[in-house]
């Protein structure tokens, strides 16, 4: 894959705001570097996402996000809320981190897990969870 100077502004990007979607990207990397098309920027996601540089996830009734923690199958922490998001490292240890009932015989090698909850400011905020807006997924990022 040949280095050019958008691709490395997008992945300083995706390195720099873990979860962000795509048009969050080409607005930072927009400020960085200039003009680049928002397609370019979906183009260079999706090809970073090929070749396992970065990661995609997509929380239900959210867009694609992205980040740089790639190879480790961590999970995800959401708040159903504010849509707040941090990353939970393996439950235990070892991937894919969870067992199958039943594989089908397939090569298990990695599980994802979303775990969807309430966070302490939301579940504060007017006595009841869930009051915050709902939608966003911030780009928080802890290990």
């Amino acid at each position: 894959m040949q280095v050019t100077a958008q691709r490395l502004a997008i992945m300083r990007s995706v390195s720099s705001h873990p979860h962000a979607t795509a048009d969050e990207v080409t607005e930072d990397v927009r400020s960085v570097i200039g003009s680049i098309s928002r397609q370019a920027v979906y183009d260079t996601l999706g090809v970073l996402s090929e070749k396992n540089l970065i990661r995609r996830i997509q929380p239900a009734g959210s867009a694609a996000r992205y980040e740089d923690r790639v190879g480790d199958n961590h999970h995800h922490l959401i708040c159903r809320g504010c849509g707040t998001m941090f990353d939970i490292d393996c439950a235990t240890g070892a991937v894919p981190c969870l067992t199958a009932a039943d594989d089908h015989g397939f090569d298990i090698d990695e599980a994802e897990v979303i775990y969807w909850g309430h966070c302490p400011t939301c579940r504060g905020a007017a006595g009841a969870p869930g009051t915050a807006a709902r939608g966003r997924v911030a780009r928080t990022s802890q290990s």
